[in-house]
């Protein structure tokens, strides 16, 4: 059996292991290797790279709590577009979500929306910003930018509504240290496009030279499994890499993630 971590045996050690690791993250921002996206312009680069929206509320049950956290993280998801809204990502730089958007405290104006914890859904302050996260990660997966940090979420709160990518794609965050990082390896620019409408959060990538090559992303191996008395969602994600033309060649296909969640429900149709 895993030994549990020390700060899991108090609020107060694990609090304490919070703030060490969010400021090692600053001291990592500030002293690493790596060289950080942090300018943008208001004008869009010329070729679009992908582009996807996301329904803006869910409601998963008639809980007015629900319903305020899901207005709450509309209201997150206005603060922080700005931030990060028509950044560059230049070659050799690291985009990083937290660095560009910052702490979201209530002295920022964000609220509490819904966040997942430690395995339950929970409010807290800026809830709700990884639909952001997971939108601007399907974005990369469908362009050269290589993912560097991502962390998936530990299991599967609530059934399939409307999905429209595959299960096992998103990118969790906690500030600071749960972060989502895209790399540049290429000689290109690449620009992130993030916009609202009243149902949709949008976003683009667009890069200053068009790409020879388009990507296919999908699932593989999807299922559910009992375990005991707990359901477990299991999938693959992959991703064929295709030349573009008349006669378009696939020329590569990779795994990327391979997923195992605990489940929060019985899953339809299951046995």
């Amino acid at each position: 059996m895993p030994r549990r971590p020390l700060s899991s045996y108090h609020p107060a050690l694990y609090a304490a292991r919070v703030a060490q690791r969010q400021a090692f993250r600053r001291l990592r921002w500030s002293f690493g290797a790596e060289r950080f996206a942090g300018t943008g312009q208001a004008e869009a680069l010329p070729h679009k790279v992908y582009r996807h929206q996301s329904k803006l509320r869910r409601l998963y049950t008639d809980d007015p709590q629900e319903a305020l956290w899901q207005d709450n993280k509309v209201h997150n998801h206005a603060l922080a577009i700005p931030h990060l809204d028509g950044v560059l990502i230049r070659p050799g730089q690291t985009f990083s979500f937290w660095r560009l958007v910052g702490r979201p405290s209530e002295a920022r104006g964000f609220r509490e929306g819904m966040e997942l914890h430690l395995g339950r859904a929970r409010g807290g302050i800026g809830g709700g910003l990884c639909q952001m996260s997971n939108l601007i990660h399907w974005l990369a997966l469908h362009s050269p930018l290589q993912v560097t940090q991502r962390a998936s979420h530990s299991f599967d709160p609530f059934p399939d509504q409307g999905r429209v990518i595959p299960y096992g794609t998103g990118a969790a965050l906690f500030y600071n240290y749960i972060d989502l990082w895209l790399y540049n390896p290429t000689e290109t620019t690449f620009q992130l496009r993030l916009w609202l409408t009243e149902t949709l959060i949008n976003g683009a990538l667009r890069a200053e030279a068009a790409l020879p090559h388009r990507y296919h992303i999908y699932e593989k191996n999807g299922r559910f499994t009992r375990e005991g008395g707990t359901w477990f969602r299991h999938n693959e994600i992959w991703r064929d890499t295709v030349l573009k033309g008349e006669s378009p060649d696939r020329l590569a296909s990779k795994r990327l993630y391979t997923n195992r969640v605990r489940v929060l429900y019985e899953p339809s149709g299951a046995e």
